[in-house]
């Protein structure tokens, strides 16, 4: 069942993430994060309920414009976004309903 996939090393500019339409989970973070890597299971579990949803993986650090343009402070963070508004967010999950609830905000 595994999907899990790398961080994305390029990321989109902040323009073209706010123009994206629909609903879009963005997750900063990085391949090598204790915390990234255990929440993979927790995501995996949550996105499979949620097929339709654009998922982002971007890869975070100092430097990188697009976390720093959401402020981002902790890994994983997951932006979740309607129509490039961002409606909730999930730092650092510890739990599936977690993130359930932040796709209950999608609508």
């Amino acid at each position: 069942m595994s999907t899990v996939t790398e961080y994305a090393k390029t990321a989109p500019t902040r323009a073209d993430v706010d123009a994206l339409a629909g609903t879009t989970v963005v997750e900063f973070g990085t391949d090598w994060c204790g915390y990234c890597q255990g929440a993979q299971p927790l995501i995996e579990t949550a996105f499979a309920a949620h097929p339709g949803t654009r998922h982002l993986k971007i890869e975070d650090g100092p430097g990188r414009p697009l976390g720093r343009s959401f402020r981002v402070k902790l890994w994983p963070t997951l932006v979740f976004m309607r129509d490039g508004v961002e409606v909730a967010r999930v730092v650092r999950p510890t739990s599936p309903a977690q993130i359930e609830d932040a796709f209950q905000a999608l609508g």
